[in-house]
């Protein structure tokens, strides 16, 4: 009997371990808003600081835990009326390689977090979490993109899904 009851312990032991390793984490991606002009460190225009208050609209109740925001004026930028909102600071990455913001967001271990990037990185983010965008590249012009990715662990292991929106006014083409 005694050894009946060790082994039972034992099991309901394992099983909470293992439950504890569960977790759902939420990530949000997004391109900067729209530059004032075509120099490496531009700050963002009249319409990417409005785009930049819509983000802050969009994603204010999402209890975002984490910022991260590349190096660049517009990328703060980005991200300021939203780190306002919610008290936040945000954390700086470098946009390459990428592997290193991948890195970081598969460590959050549920927690949310949002990473503002560049045209040429969001896609390949969205990629290193294991999704597939349904666009092959971001045009210079886009700025609407709103990648929203889950990532669960349960017992029987991880996958992440992608929902692909939009915020803010609408990128013509």
């Amino acid at each position: 009997m005694k050894k009946q009851s060790l082994i039972s312990f034992f099991i309901v032991c394992v099983l909470l371990e293992s439950l504890s390793s569960c977790y759902t984490s939420k990530i949000y991606i997004v391109r900067h808003g729209e530059r004032l002009d075509q120099s490496e460190d531009t700050p963002l225009s009249p319409a990417g600081l409005q785009r930049a208050k819509a983000l802050a609209e969009n994603l204010g109740k999402e209890n975002i835990d984490s910022i991260f925001v590349s190096k660049y004026q517009r990328n703060r930028q980005t991200a300021q009326p939203l780190v306002d909102l919610l008290g936040k600071q945000y954390a700086i990455y470098e946009p390459k390689p990428i592997r290193v913001i991948v890195n970081r967001l598969n460590h959050l271990k549920g927690k949310n977090a949002l990473v503002v990037g560049h045209s040429d990185t969001i896609i390949e983010i969205a990629q290193g979490l294991g999704t597939r965008p349904s666009l092959p590249k971001i045009e210079s012009s886009d700025y609407d993109n709103l990648y929203f990715v889950t990532i669960k662990k349960t017992l029987f292991g991880r996958t992440a899904t992608l929902i692909e929106s939009t915020y803010g006014v609408k990128t013509l083409p």
